[in-house]
């Protein structure tokens, strides 16, 4: 059968995704933007939750920080899934480990399905006043 390429339902940046002794899956620390008073900043972890419906076939999604100058990978990470049937959906979670920021403005996540993107979205990596203790 000809593979029928998926649509990304959702996406999310975490800073931990944790499996639930019911098989539910828990996201933890949703990141929106990176608040950093100073550079780098670094992370143990970081985590690109994904889910795929609609499709059928065996892909390869490819997912991966990119720095300001649109030139520089911060991280990436590979996994390949499979879709039996149309009304299946595959959940994915890339595990970028020892993520380090150097730069402030916007950074991007992209998202490749089979080498093609699929999405990109800003993160943006702020510059914040310390707070006096």
């Amino acid at each position: 059968m000809t593979p029928i390429l998926p649509d990304l339902q959702s996406t999310l940046l975490c800073e931990d995704v944790r499996t639930e002794v019911s098989g539910q899956q828990t996201l933890v620390g949703v990141i929106n933007a990176i608040p950093a008073p100073v550079l780098p900043i670094a992370f143990f972890k970081l985590c690109l939750w994904t889910r795929w419906c609609g499709g059928h076939g065996r892909f390869t999604q490819r997912s991966r920080v990119v720095s300001p100058d649109e030139d520089t990978i911060i991280a990436e990470s590979r996994v390949e899934f499979v879709l039996q049937q149309l009304d299946a959906h595959a959940t994915n979670v890339h595990v970028f480990g020892g993520v380090k920021f150097e730069k402030y403005g916007i950074h991007h996540i992209e998202i490749y399905l089979d080498d093609e993107l699929r999405m990109r979205f800003p993160l943006p990596v702020l510059h914040v006043s310390q707070h006096p203790q």
